[in-house]
């Protein structure tokens, strides 16, 4: 990552801006966590650049969630579900929910697009797509920096196995909430689970 940026320089924000209009966490992490340890990556800039990136992305796809509303659905079926979990996080946590979705794992590729399908005022969704984008350029830059330092400092052991328990507990939490959604199902266990 470092040396992408030592041999690109300034257009290296723009890749990264265009990588956060599509997706991005990871990539932002390892950039600010490389920039800590190296210092060829500004994170004032990278935050500006994934934050152009992640707002343009969502505008765009909030405008064709407008433009094709439902009819887009039925060419995604894989898509539904996602579309149905975002559509009820939307209607039950409004605003809230556009300055979150980024956070919120298997919504945020869809969340865009729902809140244009669900006819959110325009304005609205600018200014609450223009801060949310923020917080969530300046809350990855943050992380990979303290990362970066972290590893710095020789604390390197203790973050791989924070992370690798995180991964582990999701993995967990996502098997047991999988269980319990299937039909039949009814969430108690039984002698035999």
């Amino acid at each position: 990552m470092a040396e992408f940026w030592e041999a690109w320089g300034a257009l290296a924000y723009v890749v990264a801006a265009v990588w956060a209009f599509f997706e991005g966490e990871t990539f932002v992490i390892v950039a600010a966590a490389a920039g800590r340890a190296t210092g060829y990556i500004d994170p004032w800039l990278l935050m500006v650049s994934v934050w152009i990136g992640s707002f343009a992305g969502d505008q765009t796809w909030f405008y064709l969630g407008r433009r094709w509303g439902p009819a887009a659905l039925t060419r995604f079926p894989k898509a539904a579900d996602q579309f149905a979990r975002a559509g009820v996080l939307l209607e039950r946590y409004g605003a809230l929910f556009v300055l979150t979705f980024r956070f919120v794992y298997g919504v945020r590729n869809v969340a865009s697009a729902v809140c244009g399908i669900a006819g959110m005022d325009r304005r609205r969704f600018l200014a609450l797509n223009f801060v949310a984008a923020g917080l969530w350029a300046a809350s990855f830059v943050a992380g990979g920096w303290f990362l970066g330092a972290a590893f710095e400092q020789g604390h390197a052991i203790w973050v791989l196995i924070v992370v690798t328990v995180a991964v582990i507990a999701f993995v967990i939490y996502r098997a047991i909430r999988a269980r319990r959604m299937r039909p039949g199902h009814s969430g108690i266990a039984s002698v035999g689970d």
